[in-house]
């Protein structure tokens, strides 16, 4: 079992940045890939951006150049979101994919309103 807990999500201004981390119970090297997903009320879940064991991204068309996911250590992926716009509300949650097992954090709250 792996535990993840999600942190730094709450109010922005439009325009305005957030930085959300992801703690892992166990070292993300050991993951095929950790991920950032995102589900705004109403609508599916969906995937915002992904970081490979290798360290390759991929992020959705949505949120490719305003939002960045990094390794900050062996434990944490953080999703720096710039430039944030009122259809950037949701809440995230971090994924993790392990030996074909997925892992799901409880998920952080954004919101992005004036």
């Amino acid at each position: 079992q792996v535990q993840l807990v999600e942190s730094g999500g709450g109010l922005a201004q439009p325009g305005g940045s957030l930085r959300l981390s992801c703690v892992a119970s166990i070292s993300i090297y050991n993951t095929q890939y950790m991920a950032w997903y995102r589900q705004a009320p109403g609508k599916q879940r969906d995937l915002v951006a992904r970081i490979s064991r290798g360290g390759s991204t991929n992020y959705a068309d949505s949120v490719s150049g305003r939002f960045t996911i990094s390794r900050d250590n062996r434990n944490t992926v953080s999703l720096q979101m710039n430039s944030l716009k009122p259809e950037d509300t949701a809440v995230y949650y971090c994924n993790a994919n392990v030996d074909l097992l997925t892992f799901w954090g409880k998920g952080t709250l954004v919101t992005v309103s004036s």
